[in-house]
């Protein structure tokens, strides 16, 4: 029996229907179920083919689980090793390699010396830095946000300098990123599941979250989709994320990628509406059981992105 494992936190919708859609489909020697942890002994198998994670990024502690999980064999979607070492600052610069356009963006250090560390410790670092040639590059407004963050934590969005300063001074130790904001005429949030499977979603950031999914979507150019839908393969292929979305805001019709680091994205019914909700149950639930079949004993059963990929390649020649 090769089980699927859902690892999951506070979402109510999307862990049990997939679990039900998976075994609804009574595939033979596959059965799914809510995952279930207790000792966590090093380098012991976990008795799960696959395991989705959608809660380690918030818990440290299932974050060292699944790394176990994995080097016992667990296809554990998403790679786990990779999300650990994954940052938005990475990921705009990887798009900008792959031919995907994204914001103009450039890294800030700290505000505040990192732990344990002082003046002494930066010395590398030239002081004052260029603000004026960085405010002429990024332009404003801008947003501030940080370079490895999500959930739209401390954000903000900026309209000058001056503001820009007292932002700056209120974020401590975090590494942040000053982004060109986009004047957008659409917005689209896409899933992208298996690496294969795009499906995508007009989107209004503007609006509370649970009415940020357009209920009655204006027609858009096939040509349009069609460019969206390559960069969104190109991202996820690049990355080695099986379960992702990537948002894109439209300017002067050119589809600009402003966040493809989300590799536990919002799959509640409620917020994604019904049919988005049968979409992504349908189509994780298929991959889930693709990845539990192709599961083999003993050996890394992860996804790795092509990024990655051409690295190692490079190595070995």
């Amino acid at each position: 029996m090769k089980k699927i494992g859902i690892l999951f936190g506070q979402e109510n919708t999307f862990p049990p229907a997939l679990v039900e859609r998976i075994n609804s489909k009574k595939e033979k020697g596959i059965f799914a179920e809510l995952a279930k942890i207790n000792k966590v002994l090093q380098a012991e198998p976990t008795g799960y083919a696959v395991i989705i994670d959608r809660i380690s990024q918030d818990i440290p502690f299932y974050r060292a689980y699944l790394k176990n999980a994995a080097i016992s064999g667990t296809a554990v979607i998403n790679n786990p090793f990779w999300w650990s070492a994954d940052e938005k600052f990475f990921n705009n610069s990887l798009a900008v390699k792959l031919g995907v356009p994204v914001p103009k963006t450039v890294l800030l250090p700290s505000n505040q010396h990192p732990p344990d560390t002082n003046e002494f410790s930066m010395r590398n670092l030239e002081y004052p830095l260029d603000w004026q040639g960085i405010f002429n590059h990024i332009g404003f407004p801008a947003f501030f946000k940080p370079f490895a963050g999500g959930g739209w934590k401390n954000v903000y969005k900026l309209d000058s300098a001056d503001e820009f300063f007292k932002a700056y001074h209120e974020t401590g130790q975090l590494v942040m990123m000053l982004q060109e904001a986009i004047d957008f005429t659409d917005y689209f949030r896409c899933y992208c599941i298996d690496r294969k499977d795009v499906r995508i979603m007009q989107y209004d950031p503007k609006q509370p979250h649970h009415l940020r999914y357009v209920k009655d979507p204006k027609p858009i150019e096939a040509k349009l989709l069609k460019t969206v839908e390559d960069y969104v393969l190109k991202l996820n292929n690049g990355l080695g994320y099986d379960f992702n979305t990537v948002e894109f805001a439209v300017r002067d019709g050119i589809p600009i990628a402003i966040d493809f680091c989300n590799p536990a994205p919002d799959a509640d019914v409620n917020s994604v509406g019904q049919e988005n909700f049968e979409w992504v149950i349908e189509t994780a639930a298929n991959m889930a059981i693709r990845k539990a079949k192709e599961h083999k004993e003993g050996i890394d059963n992860l996804t790795w992105g092509e990024y990655l990929q051409k690295s190692v390649k490079k190595q070995k020649l």
